[in-house]
């Protein structure tokens, strides 16, 4: 009797042991389907096509990064999609922007690109960062730079890294270009780098050369070489707002006497100065202004569709050169042979002249070049 009351009392105890809340796994059962989703379609040339037309931007940025691949098996599809993208290409406005350092080229693109939103322009921005030129890398840090301009319905920006190229212009800007046409972009902006090397690069891939220049950073002529001046079809002396205006008004003097001193650009076209606040909103306007006269006086001249013609001829010259050096650099026979003969010029066994003897006549041996 007293063992049975013993276990009533047991069953009694206000401590009773429950089975707790069952723990989810350590792995998020969802992680796997969220990655296979975030996984690119791969799209066949027609698909890739289609989507540019129909203006997908997502498709269109698989496209364009297919494009930038260095990778030889993406080469032969890229030019297939750029081909087939060739005859929807629109009668765009292409105006590549350059600048010394600091005079606030994302700044003045997120506000010029805004105001052409604004006026119903389906603007594409085509942001060229630096490349290391030790690992290659870029920050591609324009899209947080142009925070409002990134969201705007009438835009798309495309960061690219340089690659190396001189003047600060992706290898593949002008394939980009004829894609982003094709999905309906009527406005290019192509930023260059900006770092005093060469645009010569820029130039012949745009329509409307400008060049941004600060004022009140010293002797405002000093340093800035003539080839970039002779370029330019404006310039934009920029920031020029509160005590800055006066020393903007100052420079944009300056560049005036500058560039009577020039013959007379193949356009036929005399190149203009003006200042421009990107923080206040000034100039903006009164810039395009001056853009849209510029298409009009080129347009009336035939210069517009003749130099259009020209950078065909030189955009087909490039692509040998760039197919040239991707055959040449991808050989089998190249990359066993390259090492070896580095190493030789490393110890100072080899010229330089003759490596490269030995490197072209082991690729163009039977191919009879």
């Amino acid at each position: 009797m007293d063992r049975e009351k013993e276990k009533e009392s047991e069953n009694k105890s206000a401590l009773i042991m429950h089975g707790g809340v069952s723990q989810p796994p350590s792995i998020n059962p969802d992680l796997f389907r969220k990655t296979a989703a975030r996984k690119k379609k791969k799209y066949s040339v027609e698909g890739y096509v289609e989507g540019i037309v129909s203006g997908n931007t997502t498709i269109l940025s698989q496209a364009i990064t297919l494009i930038e691949s260095s990778l030889p098996q993406h080469y032969e599809e890229a030019q297939l999609i750029i081909e087939k993208c060739l005859p929807y290409g629109s009668k765009s406005l292409r105006i590549g922007i350059t600048g010394v350092p600091g005079a606030g080229k994302s700044t003045f693109i997120e506000t010029f690109g805004l105001f052409l939103a604004g006026e119903g322009r389906k603007l594409a921005v085509l942001a060229i960062d630096p490349s290391s030129s030790h690992t290659r890398g870029s920050i591609l840090g324009d899209k947080t730079r142009m925070e409002q301009l990134s969201v705007h319905p009438n835009a798309y920006i495309r960061p690219s890294p340089s690659a190396g190229t001189l003047g600060g212009v992706a290898r593949k800007t002008r394939e980009t270009i004829i894609l982003c046409e094709a999905a309906g972009f009527d406005t290019i902006l192509v930023e260059t780098v900006g770092v005093g090397q060469s645009e010569t690069a820029v130039h012949s891939i745009v329509d409307i050369f400008l060049l941004l220049m600060l004022a009140g950073a010293g002797d405002e002529l000093q340093g800035i070489k003539r080839g970039i001046m002779e370029m330019a079809d404006i310039i934009a002396i920029t920031k020029a707002d509160g005590a800055n205006k006066i020393i903007a008004e100052g420079a944009k003097g300056l560049y005036e006497n500058a560039l009577h001193l020039f013959p007379p650009g193949p356009s036929g076209w005399k190149p203009k100065v003006l200042t421009c606040s990107a923080l206040k909103n000034t100039g903006i306007s009164e810039l395009w202004a001056v853009m849209s006269d510029y298409y009009i006086f080129t347009g009336k001249s035939g210069f517009f569709e003749e130099f259009r013609k020209q950078q065909a001829v030189i955009r087909m010259h490039d692509t040998i050169s760039e197919y040239l050096s991707n055959n040449f650099y991808n050989d089998r026979e190249i990359k066993s042979l390259r090492p070896e003969l580095e190493k030789k010029l490393y110890e100072g066994n080899i010229t330089s002249y003759k490596a490269a003897k030995i490197l072209i006549d082991k690729f163009c041996h039977g191919r009879g070049c």
